[in-house]
């Protein structure tokens, strides 16, 4: 069996790397949207729910008429997974130009777009994921019609050796994508899967075909719920649904402590499946030797610690932020990687048309789990409620076994010290946000956005991750950008909204400003951080746009006298590459007019960083000036296919209106607004000098995302990485201007 192992290993390996470099690229292409991401995994996951199903059916009704060696299948299933690498790539290009071309002729909604692009993406991805969820039925099948091997328990073998796999799936590509880009990535995984479907040929041609004596025949459920005959597929189905829809909550609740960071997200899947590999291991163990149900107990038991989460993400515990990881998700996921095996081997003792109907209702639950908490249960009822929501199913399970007479006093002492426990755990924690003094608190689909503090010291959070304050910097994003044009604007575009403090900057001009932003509950925040919010949004000038800011370009027919890029923070988080990539700013080169002007804010990083982004604005724009912020610290980048005006800092001041000039001068710091755009002007550098900074790194691109991607360039102790160091970081920033007393809560 040590050839399945293998196999399943690297099987394991590949399908996390594909997922992972999919979902990227499907970002670059479709949007980085909540709606987006669920239509990729969850395509992903009814591609391997729909293969698993079929081919086990298949087999089942086929098996008898194969006279071949069934590994020659699996092999086969392998290879067609290594084309997939290569092939999905290109087909989601021919996606982005068919939505393109579509929106060159009708208007395209919101909602004509996600069902444009999701059907895509499901003929895109569903038939080579049918192929990764075909294996486990095929590989069982060639171990049933083998005498030497242990068929019963084949599915629990295999699904260890492919869970170990994607443990290291979920790390290892990280390290591929920094040091060589997603395409390449793609080609090592293909290069594996086709070595996986070699081999298992070979293997077939070098090895006696052995027929069993013997054919399992299907097995009992290994538990039956207390009162019923048998909920082995209701059960199968609910770990997939609570243990999916909980990893989106652990994403939600450990944020704000380790960061929105691809290394972060990575350390949450990478605990979830060791943690699932264990429990399987420990499953084999047990198996070898116990043959009887396994106890209600060890349902019940799911509650308290799959509320754990809760405990471990409390602010008035200090302890390290990979802890906290470790301590909420181990537990939890190594008892479901336990009974998730025990559940399939039980159900289907080794035949493949009942594992690949086991697997398939499983991974059926794993596409509800996160849809129902993403888009019903958090945005309603915060992480806290949902997650209790998730473990009452295991709370249930308490209840027949105090009705059972013959039941021990000691099972039903524990049992009900279960819930408990768990009812102690929801009471007693406390959430993120209550660290804050009466903070405003927003939930929607795609992030809990926190809104705190008075005065000049308010602040905005978004899962947990400081994203800006009431600075001048971004008043002079708009400001200095707008004074620099060859003519007074008539269209600003700004992406990102944050305060919205740029966009109400961009507004006193008197032209017409559209903001985007992805998080709805972000803009509705507006009138907290600024009296006179509601005036500026009832302006007919004034538009805001709930979406993706590169969708929405991508979408838009509209041109602009400025473009205004400000990425939220930090300038690691994931997806943010997307608005810094040299394939970003030929789309905007799109929308930009003639002499029109593009303002990109970079808050800083590393000299790799700085010389990448510097490069993708050399090699897309002719002509690019550079300034350090009015706070000394930051870059602003003006970037134009013509010349940008040089003027003076009071030509520059004698072109704002009065209103932007009262705006301009609201914060300072300087006293009037010669000295403002002076302390821009005497900060300036080139795009050479940064370069020079590494002159052998390449543009920053959608394949080489290196802002994300920095394990191999900084070491692990000068790793931005934690949303400790961040929020830190933020406030550092905060308690060195003048007059400021914020401290870190």
């Amino acid at each position: 069996m040590i050839y399945y192992f293998v196999f399943f290993f690297l099987s394991g390996f590949c399908g996390i790397l594909y997922e992972l470099v999919w979902l990227r690229m499907a970002m670059a292409q479709f949007g980085v949207t909540t709606a987006l991401v669920s239509i990729v995994l969850s395509t992903f996951m009814a591609g391997l729910g729909a293969g698993s199903w079929a081919v086990g059916a298949l087999v089942r009704r086929y098996e008898r008429q194969i006279s071949f060696p069934p590994l020659r299948l699996y092999a086969l299933a392998e290879l067609l997974i290594g084309v997939s690498a290569l092939a999905v790539p290109f087909q989601l290009v021919w996606g982005h130009q068919l939505l393109g071309r579509i929106a060159e002729h009708i208007a395209v909604s919101s909602a004509a777009y996600y069902l444009v692009s999701g059907t895509w993406l499901g003929l895109t991805l569903t038939p080579w994921c049918a192929c990764m969820g075909a294996t486990i039925p095929l590989a069982m099948f060639a171990i049933r019609r083998d005498s030497q091997y242990d068929a019963a328990r084949s599915f629990s073998f295999l699904y260890l050796a492919n869970v170990m796999g994607a443990v290291a799936g979920a790390v290892i590509p990280l390290l591929f994508i920094e040091a060589y880009g997603f395409h390449s990535t793609l080609k090592i995984g293909a290069l594996l899967n086709g070595t996986i479907g070699t081999f298992a040929i070979l293997l077939t041609l070098v090895t006696r075909r052995r027929q069993a004596t013997v054919i399992s025949k299907p097995g009992e459920a290994l538990f039956s719920a207390p009162g019923s005959k048998d909920h082995t597929l209701v059960l199968l189905f609910t770990t997939g649904l609570v243990t999916m829809g909980m990893e989106v909550i652990w994403i939600r609740l450990f944020t704000p402590y380790v960061g929105p960071m691809v290394y972060s997200f990575a350390m949450i899947l990478a605990s979830y499946l060791l943690a699932t590999f264990t429990g399987s291991q420990l499953y084999r163990f047990w198996s070898r030797h116990r043959r009887d149900r396994v106890s209600a107990l060890a349902w019940v038991s799911l509650a308290p610690i799959g509320l754990l989460p809760l405990l471990t993400s409390d602010s008035r515990l200090a302890m390290d932020p990979f802890f906290r990881v470790f301590a909420g998700v181990v537990p939890f996921a190594g008892v479901i990687g336990f009974l998730t095996p025990m559940l399939v081997d039980r159900w289907s003792a080794g035949d493949p048309a009942r594992a690949g109907r086991a697997y398939a209702v499983n991974v059926l639950g794993c596409i509800v789990g996160p849809l129902v908490s993403g888009f019903l249960l958090l945005p309603f009822v915060g992480e806290r409620i949902a997650l209790l929501l998730f473990v009452l199913p295991w709370v249930a399970f308490a209840a027949p076994l105090g009705q059972i007479a013959k039941i021990r006093p000691i099972r039903r002492s524990w049992a009900y010290g279960f819930v408990a426990a768990a009812l102690l755990i929801f009471l007693l924690t406390r959430d993120y946000q209550t660290q804050f003094r009466e903070p405003k608190v927003l939930r929607d689909s795609t992030a809990t956005v926190i809104a705190t503090g008075t005065d000049m010291q308010k602040l905005l959070f978004v899962n947990g991750i400081g994203m800006t304050y009431l600075t001048p910097i971004t008043k002079m994003m708009a400001h200095f950008t707008l004074a620099s044009l060859e003519q007074p604007p008539h269209d600003t575009l700004v992406i990102c909204f944050g305060m919205g403090t740029t966009f109400r900057s961009a507004v006193s001009w008197g032209n017409r400003v559209t903001v985007v932003d992805l998080v709805p509950s972000v803009p509705k925040l507006f009138t907290y951080f600024h009296s006179d919010g509601a005036k500026v949004l009832a302006s007919p000038l004034a538009n805001v746009v709930v979406d993706d800011g590169r969708r929405y370009l991508e979408r838009s027919p509209q041109s602009y006298d400025a473009i205004i890029i400000d990425p939220p923070p930090p300038v690691s988080a994931a997806g943010s590459s997307l608005l810094y990539s040299q394939d970003f700013y030929a789309l905007i080169k799109q929308h930009l007019r003639s002499g029109g002007i593009l303002q990109q804010w970079l808050p800083g990083g590393d000299d790799v960083l700085l010389s990448a982004v510097a490069r993708a604005l050399q090699n897309s724009f002719p002509y690019v000036r550079v300034f350090s912020s009015v706070e000394g610290w930051g870059w602003h980048f003006l970037a134009s296919m013509t010349p940008i005006p040089i003027r003076s800092e009071a030509e520059l001041a004698a072109r704002m209106p009065q209103m932007a000039v009262v705006d301009m001068m609201e914060w300072g710091p300087a006293t009037s607004p010669v000295q403002q755009f002076e302390l821009m002007l005497s900060h300036a550098t080139t795009l050479d000098q940064m370069i020079r900074l590494s002159p052998d790194t390449p543009a920053l691109q959608d394949d080489r995302p290196i802002n994300e991607y920095y394990r191999l360039r900084i070491p692990c102790e000068q790793c931005p990485l934690g949303g400790e160091y961040i929020r830190r970081h933020f406030y550092s920033i905060l308690m060195t201007r003048e007059g400021n007393s914020v401290s870190v809560p």
